[in-house]
Formats: C-alpha cells, structure tokens, sequence
C-alpha cells in the first residue's frame, strides 16, 4: 500500500513540477503563448508563479520565480517521499544536490517526451497546423538545430531525432 502511495505522489508531483519547467522552457525558447497548451500551462503554474515573481523578477529574460517554485515543489515532493518511504532525511546540502538532481531528470524526461513526440506527429502528420506540433518544435529545436548541422537527413530521413534521444537516454541514466 506504501508503495502505491508513494508511487502516485511521485507520479501526480513531477507532472506537476513538469509543468513548471515547461512553463520555464517555453518562455526561454519564446514560444507562442496564445497556443492552447501554453494557455494551460500558464493556467495552472499562474497561481504560485504570480505572487513568487512579484518578489523575484525576471533576470536576463529567464523567469527565476518559476524556477525557484519548481525547486520548491520538488524539495516538498522529495521530503513527502523520504518521509513515505521511512528514510531519515538527509542533510540539507545532500537534500539540496537531491532535489537538483530530480529536476535535472525530469528536465531531461520532458526533452526526450518531447523530442519522441514530435518525430511521431512528423511520421504520421498531422494535416496542418497543430498548437501541440507548434510547442514542441519552439522546444526541442534548439536540441535538434546542432545535431542536424551534423548530421544531414540521410534520403529525406532526419536523424538527428534519433540522436538527441539518444543523448537525453544518456543523460537520464547518468544522473539517475
């Protein structure tokens, strides 16, 4: 029963928390906040970014208050697990590399969902403009634009997908 706590709470959590970091994202690539999606992300991250920024502003274009409540929200989920799971929390400097650690993995899961999704939706298309193909190319093209310059598509074949996946794979098992 325990674990099926834990699991839901890490589940519901790091979709919450991912939605922070898309909401971070998509204001670092500029993409387009009239998109549906985006609309939805603001829509939910709004309540505890709003009052956050009010303190902490914006600094070279990146949103610090979003991240700030990512980082929050996943040192309280961390702490809710360790808690469930009957471990003794750690200290605050090993609680904290914990906490930047989760995030840079689910950093790295949003990327690779991301970059998988949009080379689905580029094999079956999807007959014209989409708001979901529109936020995923404004978020994974600036991961994909360097592997392409590399890696040319090969007899209309864009590998370079292919790649990225395979560096976020990488990535996610070297810090998990």
């Amino acid at each position: 029963m325990a674990l099926a706590v834990s699991f839901l709470f890490s589940t519901i959590g790091e979709l919450y928390v991912s939605c922070y970091l898309l909401r971070f994202l998509m204001q670092w690539v500029r993409a387009d906040f009239h998109n549906p999606l985006s609309q939805f992300i603001v829509a939910v991250t709004g309540p505890l970014v709003h009052p956050v920024r009010r303190v902490i502003p914006a600094w070279r274009g990146l949103d610090l208050a979003t991240v700030l409540v990512a980082m929050l929200l996943e040192l309280v989920l961390t702490l809710i697990l360790i808690s469930l799971s009957g471990m003794s929390v750690p200290s605050t400097g090993l609680l904290l590399l914990i906490v930047l650690r989760r995030l840079a993995v689910n950093a790295a899961r949003l990327f690779f969902f991301a970059v998988l999704l949009r080379a689905i939706l580029s094999w079956v298309g999807t007959g014209g403009y989409h708001p979901i193909v529109a936020i995923l190319t404004s978020i994974t093209e600036p991961l994909i634009r360097p592997v392409r310059r590399l890696i040319r598509p090969i007899g209309g074949l864009d590998l370079a997908p292919l790649f990225v996946l395979i560096g976020l794979q990488a990535l996610i098992v070297a810090l998990g």
